[in-house]
């Protein structure tokens, strides 16, 4: 996780060029306690799920397709950090400090759906496979949508141009939101192939991402 954050202080201060970016400091104190509070909950009740999770990489996806996925999304996320660091530099965006403070919730309650995933999928892996004694779940958030911990990360992603002070970043979230339903998309077909019990999940909950919506 320190690793983490020093790489996304370098993307965020770098190509502002200045230390003098309170936006910056904020979010990252507020993802970096967020995220700790995730992964000593994982540590304190599920440690086998935290070390798997760690343990996983691009490469150990088994389609080529999801190793696209994975570049496309790493790639996106790198310019969702560097644009609003460009954008506070060149003064491109006037984001009231209210504004701000919204996109540090926004990046606060996405991790904490992600907690809520965790707290009720054992199996919530970083890739996309079938786990030995892997079951359906279809409680607590997967019984309103059925991809929440990519609706958590979306909440995230939101809220990290806000908080950092960009009006021009928000459009990262549209190849974003793409991506990553090109990936749930053909994390269903997988599932379907491995877990005969799941069409009747999928036909049971309705909505993939977003309530109400898709």
């Amino acid at each position: 996780m320190l690793g983490l954050t020093i790489s996304l202080a370098g993307l965020l201060f770098i190509p502002a060029w200045t230390l003098d970016y309170w936006q910056a400091w904020v979010f990252l104190a507020v993802l970096s306690v967020s995220m700790l509070g995730l992964t000593v909950y994982l540590l304190k009740s599920n440690p086998a799920l935290l070390e798997r999770r760690l343990n996983s990489r691009p490469s150990s996806e088994k389609s080529r397709k999801q190793k696209i996925i994975h570049f496309l999304v790493s790639s996106s996320l790198i310019v969702a950090a560097v644009l609003p660091a460009i954008d506070h530099r060149c003064a491109w965006s006037r984001v009231p400090p209210g504004v701000v403070a919204t996109g540090d919730l926004l990046v606060a309650l996405g991790v904490l759906i992600v907690g809520l995933v965790f707290k009720q999928n054992p199996f919530a892996s970083a890739i996309i496979e079938v786990g030995n004694g892997q079951k359906i779940i279809s409680t607590g958030p997967y019984a309103v949508v059925r991809h929440p911990m990519y609706l958590g990360w979306l909440v995230t992603l939101l809220g990290i141009p806000l908080a950092l002070g960009s009006w021009w970043a928000l459009l990262t979230i549209i190849p974003l939101t793409l991506v990553i339903a090109w990936r749930l998309l053909d994390e269903e077909v997988f599932l379907e192939q491995s877990m005969p019990k799941y069409v009747a999940y999928r036909n049971k909950v309705r909505y993939r991402l977003v309530p109400f919506v898709w």
